[in-house]
């Protein structure tokens, strides 16, 4: 193991390496040391950045996800990336490695709990004293605000195509720092603003990883407690993070091809298994009328609903937005330059049409389905029985709320423990996921060792347990998690270039495109 570490290191960029890992050790030590001051801390950064980013934030998701689809639908959109003309991947394998990458950070828990939490207290958005059917629907298309096409498409509708056309045409690396390319030029990016650069996204992706890990282990503790009486203390919170470590460090070693595809097609077929049999088994005209409202009042009042600033005013604070909307956004920003590497990784030789489309509108729709699907049972059982599932999510209990509401199905006990086991393989995805992904940004030649990835695997459970044992209740779990507010505002300032340079790519791949068909044409 020394061997192979000592191999790895030699091809890691080592200023990046020095600062990411200090600030893991950093934060895990305060978090040991002191909790409230850390406490302290990020609740006064992350109230900042919400007051001073959080506008900003708001405008730029649904600019990119408008831009790239302007672009999916151009003549640009036919085009392939990568350098190849055949794809690496079959469809759904690529699309099931994309998906259950995002999904897993909170695709089960927040599904369940997230409409019932609107439900109960209506969004912003809505008109005093909303009730009833218009009150499922505000719930439903609140959600599907955060969790829909904005947040999708900052995970790589605009980035992804910049990461991949730099690498084939300038030669520049798959990692954070390409992205501010455009503004600063080769000389600066590949100096020690460009570490900057990668460091801040190695660190906001870390923290969003690293938290539904620890999660995880006191979410799926408090499960196995509920459902078979086993202790929910520190023993079997460590535990489920161990065995969790195990499955996303062994798939991540396998590389793109085995494990990690192998996993996610696994997740998506046990979604498409449980989803089917809520679906036809929980309350199936309740669930498919209220998809079709609640999606129409998100879309007809998208702007309404993305742009609402709850009386904040241009730079004011709003305790709901930044615990919702801003919390939400900054999650996805902070993933946005490792998930736009992932992407451009696994789709060469796919047209720019097919990533944009896949990533940005239909990963999203399927995405309201599984929200309306899950948490919409939740909302028909409480509608039609009021407290039986609120009661359990008193507290704001994500666990208690899903089982809750898997316990009123048919079939409760097996259908609950399938529930944990999808859990635990939606973040064991996004653990693998994120493992090869900040491998590959700290690694010279883009093509990180087994010895690096496995570090970094060990090294965000490592983290999770530390963190949870520091915390009683997943507090220090949860600072860490709201840390990923603060590490989103230097994250979105690398994001905004591509606004202007992902059309300006796509504008000049058709012109060559173009002259490379009349040429073809010429006799």
């Amino acid at each position: 193991m020394t061997e192979m570490m000592a191999r790895a290191l030699r091809h890691t960029r080592a200023g990046v390496f020095v600062v990411t890992a200090g600030f893991c050790l950093a934060f895990c030590a305060l978090a040991l040391f002191d909790l409230g001051l850390l406490s302290d801390l990020v609740d006064a950064g992350s109230s900042w950045v919400g007051q001073v980013f959080g506008l900003y934030w708001q405008i730029l998701l649904p600019a990119i996800f408008f831009v790239g689809l302007a672009i999916a639908l151009s003549p640009a959109g036919r085009i392939r990336l990568g350098g190849r003309d055949t794809p690496e991947f079959p469809y759904f394998q690529w699309a099931a490695m994309i998906a259950c990458t995002l999904l897993g950070a909170g695709g089960v828990f927040w599904a369940a709990a997230e409409p019932l939490a609107h439900y109960l207290t209506p969004p912003p958005f809505t008109e005093a004293g909303i009730e009833g059917e218009a009150a499922i629907n505000a719930a439903l298309a609140q959600s599907f605000l955060h969790w829909g096409f904005p947040a999708w498409a900052v995970l790589g509708a605009l980035s992804a195509l910049m990461l991949m056309y730099y690498e084939q045409a300038k030669g520049l690396p798959l990692a954070p720092r390409t992205l501010i390319y455009p503004v600063l030029g080769r000389k600066l990016t590949d100096g020690p603003l460009g570490g900057i650069a990668d460091s801040f996204a190695l660190i906001g992706v870390i923290a969003g990883t690293v938290g539904p890990i620890g999660f995880l282990g006191l979410q799926v503790s408090a499960g196995l407690s509920s459902l078979f009486g086993f202790p929910s203390g520190l023993p079997t919170q460590i535990g489920v993070i161990i065995a969790l470590a195990m499955i996303y460090i062994g798939s991540a070693l396998t590389g793109l091809s085995r494990g990690i595809q192998i996993l996610s097609r696994f997740n998506v077929i046990l979604t498409g298994v449980l989803l089917v049999f809520i679906l036809f088994a929980g309350p199936t005209g309740f669930i498919l009328r209220h998809f079709a409202s609640g999606m129409g009042t998100y879309l007809s009042d998208f702007f309404t609903i993305a742009l609402q600033r709850d009386g904040a005013g241009l730079f004011g604070q709003s305790g709901w937005l930044n615990g919702w909307t801003l919390f939400f956004w900054a999650w996805f920003i902070g993933y946005g330059p490792m998930m736009a590497i992932f992407i451009a990784r696994i789709s060469r030789g796919r047209s720019i049409r097919s990533i944009i489309l896949t990533l940005s509108v239909l990963a999203p729709v399927a995405t309201h389905f599984w929200f309306t699907i899950l948490g919409g049972s939740g909302l028909a059982f409480e509608q039609a029985d009021p407290g039986v599932i609120s009661d359990a999510f008193e507290g704001f209990d994500l666990p208690a709320a899903l089982l809750a509401i898997t316990m009123n199905l048919p079939l409760a006990l097996p259908v609950s423990i399938l529930f944990l086991v999808l859990t635990t393989v939606f973040v064991a995805t996004t653990g693998d996921s994120m493992t090869f992904a900040i491998s590959s940004a700290l690694d010279k030649r883009g093509e990180p060792t087994s010895g690096m990835r496995a570090f970094w695997g060990l090294v965000m459970a490592a983290m999770a347990i530390a963190l949870v044992t520091a915390g009683g209740g997943g507090g220090a779990v949860s600072k860490l998690q709201q840390f990923i507010v603060i590490t989103g505002a230097p994250v979105s300032l690398m994001l905004l270039p591509s606004l202007w340079d992902a059309p300006r790519i796509a504008l000049k791949l058709v012109r060559e495109d173009r002259a490379r068909r009349q040429q073809a044409e010429t006799p």
